[in-house]
């Protein structure tokens, strides 16, 4: 009996994941082909506007999933899962018509549904697994996250391919309609091959469902969920404008970048649940937030290219100048040396430089046959300050911090079954809905931010603030945890990531 039901669960999670990775990649659809109408002057849209066809598809992903989930917990996976695919099928296929900024966002709003897969494959698959197999089970289906590396990787080439390499642009008209048949046939399979079943609680009345929404722990949840979910959707789409505007790189080059970054944090959620289950969700926080904020740090570093005065050279005594040259200055029998500029301040991005260069010269301001007085300033001081932020090294980094809020997604959604075991759709779903706000906000967080300060990095400026704040909740909640159960602990501990309890 053991072994049907294993094969059974399985065979539910495989179409679950395949389903949700379909979704995602139309969820992720406006971040390469908003970025494409915009490079190729198909629409005059600036960065806001950018930033808000990046963020409507995500906040109707987003603001939906509480609703669905409670819908899956009442009604199970099959129909609402079902349903869900050949419903957003509909506005994807009239996407091809927009032909505005308002077309546009309504339409984007429609297909923007595909988001709320997420909740219903969530509560879809737990129903089928045991507690001590929901890490790996919610993880695995966690990795469907990996569709939006099918985007970013895939749909530049299909645009330049539908386009002839750009000489004809209306037939990026097409792209929408691939997606619409890809989401309308995977329906058609999911409600074929798959099996409905409720939880326990599919009984309740929708009070007692939303019950557990009081407990402070959804929200602080919610809040880790923003960061290591809704900041990667979020990133997933502003990664391709960002390497095309900071690195001038074409639109196909960043695509893959962004796949990059998109795909390991997807794959890397089945480990996650695997370390979860194995070490207990709350170790794994402490570790991706520690991380996160790490990295984040590093990432806030703007690429450079700033001259500053610097140190001069002050006249000891009143003369004149009889010899002026690139290594010194002579006033009667005073010599006065000067740092001469080198040829490494001239020339820099042809060497792959980790951290920020300092470069210092001196530049004369006095010409032979000057009389000077004393203090006069004979050289001005000039200081370079360069950063390169080399593209391979950004790129490193952007997906390892991908991939740790990858092990972060799983994380968070294994301490969800642990203290919510009957109402995983429902928290699961609000979870869900604080997470996908951060999709939501990010881009536009990141375009107003863009505007106000012009410097690309201020979007990891956020990621750093957030970081934070999600590490010291982590932490004040750990401790009441031992105050509320284990108080005498508290002498004996340090309470530093490597000494947690065990408990989620």
């Amino acid at each position: 009996m053991k072994i049907k039901f294993t094969h059974k669960a399985h065979k539910i999670l495989f179409f679950n994941t395949l389903a949700f990775t379909i979704c995602f990649a139309a969820w992720m659809l406006n971040g390469v082909l908003v970025t494409f109408l915009v490079d190729n002057q198909v629409f005059d849209w600036g960065p806001i506007e950018i930033g808000w066809l990046m963020g409507i598809p995500v906040l109707a992903g987003s603001i939906f999933r509480l609703p669905a989930g409670i819908l899956t917990d009442k009604y199970g996976g099959k129909p609402v899962f079902g349903g869900l695919l050949l419903f957003s099928a509909v506005p994807m296929f009239l996407l091809t018509y927009a032909d505005n900024f308002f077309g546009f966002a309504v339409l984007s709003f429609g297909f923007g549904l595909t988001g709320i897969s997420f909740a219903i494959g969530i509560a879809y698959t737990s129903v089928w697994y045991p507690k001590d197999w929901q890490g790996r089970a919610l993880g695995i289906f966690g990795a469907g996250n990996a569709g939006a590396a099918l985007t970013t990787l895939l749909a530049p080439t299909l645009l330049n391919l539908l386009t002839d390499n750009r000489s004809n642009l209306e037939n990026w008209r097409m792209l929408p309609v691939i997606y619409a048949a890809a989401l309308l046939i995977m329906g058609v399979v999911f409600l074929f091959f798959t099996e409905n079943k409720k939880p326990a609680s599919n009984n309740k009345t929708l009070k007692q469902l939303l019950l557990p929404l009081k407990d402070t722990k959804v929200w602080r949840f919610g809040l880790y969920y923003f960061l290591v979910f809704g900041c990667f959707v979020a990133f997933s789409q502003w990664l391709v404008p960002y390497f095309v505007n900071v690195y001038y790189l074409p639109l196909v080059t960043a695509g893959i970048f962004a796949s990059l970054f998109s795909f390991p944090s997807g794959v890397i959620r089945a480990l996650g649940g695997w370390m979860s289950d194995k070490w207990g969700a709350r170790k794994v926080m402490f570790f991706v937030l520690a991380t996160s904020v790490l990295i984040s740090l590093m990432l806030t570093v703007p690429r450079m290219d700033i001259y500053s005065p610097g140190q001069g050279i002050m006249n000891k005594r009143a003369g004149t100048v009889t010899s002026v040259s690139d290594t010194m200055i002579v006033i009667g029998n005073q010599e006065y040396p000067v740092i001469s500029k080198s040829v490494k301040s001239e020339i820099v991005d042809d060497r792959i430089l980790i951290l920020p260069t300092k470069e210092v010269w001196q530049e004369s301001v006095v010409n032979v046959g000057d009389n000077v007085v004393k203090k006069e300033l004979l050289a001005k001081g000039v200081t370079r300050i360069y950063f390169q932020a080399n593209v391979w090294i950004f790129a490193f980094l952007v997906i390892l911090i991908g991939s740790i809020w990858g092990v972060g997604k799983a994380g968070v959604y294994k301490l969800i079954p642990d203290h919510f075991p009957e109402e995983v759709g429902v928290v699961g779903g609000m979870v869900g809905v604080l997470g996908g706000l951060g999709g939501f906000f990010g881009p536009i967080i990141f375009g107003y931010f863009l505007e106000g300060t012009g410097l690309w990095t201020s979007c990891w400026m956020f990621m750093f603030v957030l970081s934070i704040a999600c590490l010291v909740w982590l932490h004040l909640s750990t401790k009441k945890l031992i105050e509320d159960e284990a108080p005498e602990v508290l002498e004996h501990i340090d309470m530093s990531p490597k000494h947690q309890i065990k408990s989620n």
